[in-house]
C-alpha cells in the first residue's frame, strides 16, 4: 500500500511561478549577486525585442548582460522558466476602469489594452500556450476582467468564461493578424488585385461583388483596428443578450 506524498510535495510550485511571485530568491548563492532578476528579465526583453524570440538563449543573455552563461543560471534555471517568466512580465498590468463604467464599455476597453499590449511585444505570441497563465500580470488581468463583469447579475464561473472567452478572441485576432502582416506582399492592393485577376464571377459571385465595391480601397480606414473592433463588437453583442437573460 502506498503512502499518499504530503500536500506541499503533492501540489509543488513550478519554479517559473516561485519567481513570478517572488517565492524564490535568485542568485543568492556563489561570491556574489552582480546582478536582480529584474535586470535579467529586462536584458530578455531586450533581445527578443531587437532580434526575435527565437534569437533569445541562455547564452546570448549572457552576453547582453555581459555576464557568463553559468551565472545567468543562477537566475532562472533553464530557457524554459525563462520564457514562462516573461510571458507573464512582457503583458505588463491591466487597465484601470473608472468607477461606474457600464460592463460592456469596461469589457471593451480590456479587449482593446490587452491587444495593444500583446503588440508593444508582438513576439509573445510565439510563446506556447502550454499551461494556463499563472504569474501575476496574468492574474491582474483576469482579476480586472472580473470586475469589469461585477455589475452583472451572472454566476462567478460564467463571468470566468465570457473574460476568458474574450481574451482567447484578442489573441486570435492578433496572431492571425500579425502572421498575414509578415506573409502578405509590401505593395498596397497587391490581394484584392490578384483576387479580382484569379476568381471567377460565376463560380464565386458573392466575393467578386465584394471586391468589386472596393472595400479595401478607403484610406481613412485602419482596418486591422476596424476588423478587430467589428467582431469585438458582434461578441459582446452575443454577451449583452445572454447577461440580459439573468436580470
Amino acid at each position: 500500500m502506498t503512502q499518499d506524498p504530503p500536500i506541499d510535495e503533492a501540489f509543488a510550485i513550478p519554479k517559473s511561478v516561485q519567481l513570478m511571485w517572488g517565492l524564490d530568491q535568485p542568485g543568492s548563492r556563489g561570491p556574489r549577486k552582480g546582478l536582480t532578476l529584474d535586470q535579467v528579465l529586462d536584458a530578455a526583453i531586450e533581445v527578443a525585442d531587437a532580434e526575435g524570440l527565437a534569437a533569445l538563449s541562455m547564452s546570448r543573455l549572457a552576453r547582453q548582460l555581459g555576464f557568463t552563461t553559468m551565472s545567468v543560471y543562477r537566475y532562472v534555471d533553464s530557457k524554459d522558466t525563462l520564457i514562462q517568466v516573461l510571458s507573464d512580465r512582457v503583458i505588463g498590468r491591466p487597465p484601470v476602469f473608472e468607477a461606474g463604467l457600464p460592463w460592456r464599455k469596461a469589457l471593451e476597453e480590456w479587449a482593446f489594452a490587452e491587444f495593444a499590449a500583446i503588440f508593444r511585444h508582438p513576439w509573445w505570441l510565439e510563446i506556447p500556450l502550454a499551461t494556463p497563465p499563472a504569474g501575476p500580470n496574468n492574474m491582474a488581468w483576469l482579476e480586472a476582467g472580473l470586475q469589469a463583469l461585477s455589475p452583472t447579475a451572472l454566476p462567478e464561473p460564467l463571468k470566468f468564461q465570457l473574460v476568458a472567452n474574450v481574451s482567447l478572441y484578442v489573441i486570435g485576432r492578433a496572431r492571425v493578424m500579425r502572421e498575414m502582416m509578415n506573409s502578405l506582399p509590401e505593395e498596397d492592393g497587391s490581394y484584392p488585385a490578384m483576387l479580382g485577376r484569379i476568381l471567377d464571377p460565376e463560380k464565386f459571385p458573392a466575393l467578386t461583388r465584394a471586391l468589386s465595391s472596393q472595400m479595401f480601397e478607403t484610406e481613412e480606414v485602419n482596418w486591422e483596428e476596424a476588423d478587430f473592433r467589428f467582431g469585438l463588437d458582434r461578441l459582446l453583442d452575443g454577451f449583452e443578450r445572454f447577461v440580459e437573460g439573468f436580470e
